[in-house]
């Protein structure tokens, strides 16, 4: 029997009533209440909502511990002999934070930071006496942990305990720290009984084991590589406090540990630190500085293990990864079959990482429009991993999303729709209500339903995809950005431009400040912007966003990349719309050449640039070179979605205005005709 999972914003929200509740009881009597959470962020929510709700009939006090002197009671004695209101009684709550900064490790002191703190706790009590109010005590699930070991008779004292879910932690599972165990052990007396390790702790290790083993020390760049791999990982499961900073860290402790361990000749573990750092720098959209790091990782492991090795498939894998954001769709390919190749060798048909590759290489096929080429490997990936991992996994959740993704592009919403509800229904189970996971297949099934025209279903998806990410990601984070531009992306086709443009904007804002002014996100908000002032009527704005836009893409993919041929398609819509022409139709020319170089002749967007071009050589009345263009239109629109397909039916209306405009008329009545039956 399946255990059903509880949803944690009910549960918050539960929580925090019965916290407010316990601060209205408390009024005019001591009380100790302790509340749990790791997510900062959403804990300083939490403290202003009760404060501000309280604020009519009671007066909120603050104490921040710090780390010289994290004795509470020394903080409780300071704030009741300066606070004069406080002293004379009435209505009051008194919220200390700042434990969560405090260290667990002692690093050669004769007390860690915590260890002060847990050992101030049972003399509270004489602290507290001059007080008649409640004291909230706000702690990580770390520091709840460690209280029945270190402060038990605190613990007991307490009146109640309230915990509140988050995906943001502030500490690791304490397996994950196996790897750099031994030094921790040198800095303190380990404690068998832990669960977790604060992440707090993790710098201070890095400057305690330099300290005491010297800057040119394996040890330290083990712990350099593990510590940035630690971070990595937290960014890629959302479970990051502060994604700027901790990104940041990533980078710097990878790098570290890049450039110690060649000074050390350290090669055994080289390979999977740099290859590390190219996925960070991947996923940050930093190409140019990943793919020599992928190269290298790729002959270290060659060299290390041969030719013939998963490792090696790993690394090929991942460079074919990166040529494919890139659009290098010509090499990322070959890598690919590679890589698939030397897996079945190695591993057999019906291994797992089998399934990764066959995933992969149909997603490159997706990129490049080779639909039918894309289709049977996803169903070989679905296949293979159900018949391994059964059919509630979460790697089956990826096949069965990428495959609803397939059938999305390819207009067969019917075939899409269930696939999408199926993930989500797994993924609900398996995660929980609250999961990024689960944000992003609701984000998917809304752009589904926004393509069918479902507007009315689209919008509280997107809605809420977008709050269960800000609650669990926070207000600052790159999926935060792209439900946003999705969001607005609905507005847009709704004609609601002045809900559109604010949320645009946020989206362009939020990436600019993570991922820096030269990226792939930054330049996709600047086009989406520059699309929205566009159909509003251009202005000034229009054309610097849309080169903007083309600028940085060109930078960053260089010139033989889908998005290139998007802006160039979108610069030459703008100039074809104020009537340059000659502006225009080069524009159109280089989108066509490049979308057929990229993605072959049968692909939706070279129907569109070809609609383009032929739209301009109609308004030019250039007939003859429209017609041909027309022609491959209907004929390619036919091929891809069918003959009752919207697109076909715009297609012939065109083609029956340009008969009009020869003075055609038979053969435009006939268009015509076939349109209305």
């Amino acid at each position: 029997m399946m255990t059903e999972l509880s949803d944690p914003t009910v549960d918050n929200e539960k929580t925090y009533g019965d916290l407010l509740t316990a601060i209205q009881a408390s009024q005019g009597k001591l009380s100790v209440i302790l509340a749990v959470c790791d997510d900062i962020h959403y804990r300083n929510q939490l403290i202003e909502r009760y404060e501000t709700e309280l604020a009519a009939s009671v007066r909120s006090h603050r104490v921040i511990l710090v780390k010289d002197d994290p004795n509470l009671s020394h903080a409780i004695t300071e704030l009741v002999q300066t606070d004069d209101d406080l002293r004379q009684g009435g209505n009051a709550v008194v919220t200390v934070t700042g434990a969560e900064q405090l260290l667990w490790l002692k690093f050669d002191a004769q007390h860690s930071e915590q260890a002060i703190f847990f050992a101030s706790l049972p003399a509270i009590q004489d602290a507290l006496s001059a007080l008649a109010c409640p004291l909230v005590l706000w702690l990580t699930h770390q520091l709840e942990s460690q209280l029945s070991q270190n402060a038990p008779e605190f613990q007991n004292w307490c009146q109640a305990v309230f915990r509140f879910h988050s995906q943001k932690t502030a500490a690791i599972p304490i397996q994950n720290i196996e790897p750099f165990r031994h030094l921790i052990e040198e800095s303190d007396a380990w404690d068998q009984n832990v669960s977790v390790f604060p992440v707090a702790d993790l710098n201070a290790l890095i400057e305690y084991t330099k300290a005491k083993h010297g800057v040119n020390d394996p040890n330290l760049a083990t712990l350099y590589a593990q510590v940035g791999h630690l971070y990595q990982r937290r960014l890629e499961q959302g479970e990051s406090l502060n994604y700027p900073q901790e990104q940041a860290l990533a980078v710097e402790y990878l790098s570290q540990a890049i450039q110690l361990k060649k000074e050390l000749g350290l090669e055994t573990t080289l390979a999977e630190t740099v290859n590390n750092l190219a996925e960070l720098y991947r996923l940050q959209g930093r190409y140019r500085e990943a793919e020599p790091l992928y190269l290298e990782a790729l002959e270290l492991r060659k060299s290390l293990l041969g030719d013939a090795h998963p490792d090696v498939a790993t690394s090929l894998n991942n460079l074919a990864k990166l040529y494919q954001a890139q659009g290098q769709y010509a090499q990322a390919e070959p890598l690919y079959l590679q890589a698939l190749d030397l897996r079945k060798r190695l591993l057999g048909d019906d291994h797992p990482d089998l399934a990764h590759s066959l995933n992969d290489l149909a997603t490159l096929y997706f990129c490049q429009g080779r639909y039918e080429d894309a289709e049977p490997l996803y169903l070989q990936a679905l296949d293979l991993r159900k018949r391994n991992l059964g059919d509630d996994h979460l790697d089956v959740t990826i096949s069965l999303s990428n495959l609803g993704l397939l059938y999305h592009y390819q207009r067969r919403y019917e075939d899409a729709e269930p696939l999408y509800l199926q993930t989500l229904d797994i993924e609900k189970r398996l995660l929980g209500e609250d999961h990024p996971d689960v944000a992003t297949t609701l984000n998917n099934l809304a752009a589904l339903y926004k393509s069918q025209g479902r507007y009315e279903d689209a919008e509280p998806l997107y809605l809420q995809a977008l709050d269960l990410q800000k609650r669990l990601l926070g207000e600052n984070h790159p999926d935060v950005a792209t439900n946003l531009n999705n969001l607005a992306a609905l507005y847009f086709s709704q004609g609601r431009y002045e809900k559109a443009e604010p949320l645009y904007l946020q989206a362009l804002d939020i990436r600019k400040g993570l991922l820096g002014e030269n990226h792939p996100d930054v330049a996709q908000s600047l086009n989406n912007l520059a699309g929205l002032y566009f159909s509003q009527g251009p202005n000034n704005k229009t054309e610097s966003f849309y080169l903007e836009a083309l600028n940085i893409r060109k930078r960053l993919l260089g010139e033989n990349h889908p998005d290139v041929a998007t802006s160039l398609n979108n610069l030459a819509l703008l100039y074809h719309y104020q009537g340059h022409y000659d502006k225009a139709e080069p524009l159109y020319m280089q989108a066509l050449h490049l979308r057929k170089r990229l993605l072959g002749d049968i692909h939706p967007d070279v129907v569109t640039s070809m609609n383009n071009l032929a739209l301009l050589y109609h308004y030019q009345g250039r007939y003859e070179q429209a017609e041909p263009l027309y022609l491959k239109v209907l004929e390619l629109g036919k091929r891809l979605w069918g003959e009752d397909h919207p697109d076909v039916a715009i297609s012939l209306n065109n083609l029956a205005a340009l008969y009009k405009s020869q003075g055609r008329y038979e053969q435009a009545n006939y268009l015509t005709s076939k349109l209305w039956n």
